[in-house]
């Protein structure tokens, strides 16, 4: 049998590897060791919360865990802007790696919201 996919899933295990690629690097090559270490904690943190929703006991834990994805996502976003504008990253890398991240803050969003809709039926 196939495994049914799961974009959220997908794309939130997808960007936590972006994040620790980005956070050798900045290791690496910038010796950034703070912001980076930041990043690396809220980036993977998120699909770490949309994992443990999976498995929620409840709608309203499923609804929790990815509230709490969602904070981690919007705080990743805060330190790939900090990173920018402090040309620890150039404008190419933020506007890819922020791509990614805000395309999956309006998953988790919609996500939400669609579980909360549902509740309400």
């Amino acid at each position: 049998m196939k495994k049914r996919e799961n974009i959220l899933l997908d794309k939130s295990f997808a960007f936590a590897i972006r994040i620790v690629n980005l956070y050798k690097f900045l290791l690496a090559e910038k010796k950034e060791f703070v912001m980076s270490k930041q990043l690396l904690r809220s980036g993977t943190a998120v699909g770490a919360l949309v994992r443990e929703a999976q498995n929620a006991e409840s709608k309203a834990d499923f609804i929790h865990k990815l509230g709490i994805a969602q904070k981690e996502c919007d705080e990743s976003i805060y330190w790939l802007e900090l990173l920018k504008e402090t040309e620890f990253i150039n404008q190419s890398e933020f506007e890819s790696i922020c791509g990614n991240a805000n395309e999956l803050l309006k998953i988790l969003k919609s996500s939400i919201l669609t579980v909360k809709q549902n509740l309400k039926k």
